[in-house]
């Protein structure tokens, strides 16, 4: 396969655009969200935003298959799958949201924007010495100027780390996310749409459970479907579109992708809302561009190992997928079935996707 890195029989760069466009949706939920704070408690909206992704897409499915618009979803899931998949809702729909919310009750709002951008971080940083995802000088630089830019964004001040609690309650919040999104890339080929409907739907009851726990009252009814829209697109449909970025370019260069969604919200809120457009916001874009743009003219070719498996995902016949078909196998592409990968050794340009997690040496190349 000769192609440039990055671009796939359907075209353009599909693992960065998946990527930036989870991002944008995040970020257009932003602004959203900020509205219906105040007519609903925090955590109880948090708790709405989650369960409108979690219902939100489970009765689009149940659209789609009523009208036979689709077949029924794949797993894909084997084994130890089920375990990452788990420790996954666990991090990210259960603790996460609890620590942040007790971060929050204790940071000032200037100082909790800048430290959530941590989570892009420790995303990256889990990824590459935890997990081995492989990454170089250009990758590492990249995702520092998106991280800086964020940090620009978040900045209203000196940052005061006088109280201690609420600043590192919130940094364990961003572990515990950087937690998820690395375990969730070990189950990418599953049925993303599944996987979001379950972690919506623990991380909505999760904080839902706290709000009520807490005295808050249940908003009105037009209030609340407000709210599950919102977390359907900026919650929902941006995590499908988070888990199938994970497949095409990895952890880590998913998480530098997505650190722009404060930008995009930013934006919205200059057009939408009339916030002032200011010289910072100026300075975060720029610096973020520069990230993205290291990105994605990245180029990684060496001459690589694929070992022998069997498992089951979204694919198209490229060089890595040309396997015979039974008579039950869905027809057209892209499509669905469980198949099987011989053994391979070649060299091309490729990210970290679904299909390249192999280790790198010194000769690699990059």
């Amino acid at each position: 396969m000769t192609s440039p890195m990055g671009r796939d029989p359907r075209g353009g760069w599909h693992g960065p655009l998946l990527a930036l466009g989870s991002a944008m949706l995040f970020g257009a939920s932003m602004p959203l969200a900020k509205l219906l704070l105040d007519r609903i408690d925090p955590w109880m909206l948090a708790g709405l935003l989650y369960l409108g992704a979690g219902v939100g897409l489970a009765l689009m499915r149940a659209l789609r298959a009523a009208f036979g618009a689709a077949n029924g979803p794949r797993w894909g899931l084997r084994g130890a799958a089920w375990g990452w998949l788990a420790g996954a809702i666990v991090s990210g729909g259960g603790i996460g949201p609890v620590f942040l919310m007790w971060g929050l009750a204790l940071t000032p709002a200037s100082s909790a924007a800048l430290l959530l951008n941590l989570e892009g971080v420790f995303t990256a940083l889990l990824a590459w010495f935890a997990f081995r995802e492989n990454f170089d000088r250009r990758i590492a630089l990249g995702m520092l100027l998106i991280a800086a830019g964020a940090a620009t964004l978040g900045w209203d001040g000196p940052l005061s780390f006088a109280t201690i609690a609420g600043p590192a309650a919130i940094g364990v919040a961003c572990l515990a996310w950087a937690i998820d999104n690395n375990l969730t890339r070990k189950v990418s080929l599953a049925d993303p749409v599944t996987l979001v409907i379950l972690k919506g739907l623990a991380a909505g009851t999760v904080n839902l459970s706290l709000a009520k726990l807490r005295g808050a009252g249940w908003p009105g009814s037009e209030a609340a479907l407000a709210a599950g829209a919102v977390g359907l697109g900026g919650y929902g449909l941006s995590l499908v579109l988070y888990v199938l970025a994970l497949r095409h370019v990895g952890t880590a260069r998913t998480g530098a992708y997505f650190s722009v969604a404060p930008f995009v919200g930013a934006v919205i809120a200059v057009i939408g809302l009339g916030e002032p457009l200011t010289a910072r916001l100026g300075v975060a874009g720029a610096l973020m561009a520069s990230g993205v743009w290291l990105h994605l003219t990245e180029r990684h070719e060496h001459l690589h190992a694929h070992e022998a498996v069997i498992h089951s995902h979204g694919h198209v016949h490229d060089s890595h997928h040309e396997h015979a078909h039974s008579p039950s196998d869905p027809p057209g592409e892209p499509h669905t079935h469980e198949h099987a990968h011989e053994g391979l050794v070649h060299s091309h340009p490729h990210y970290p996707d679904a299909h390249h997690r192999h280790r790198h040496g010194e000769s690699t190349g990059s």
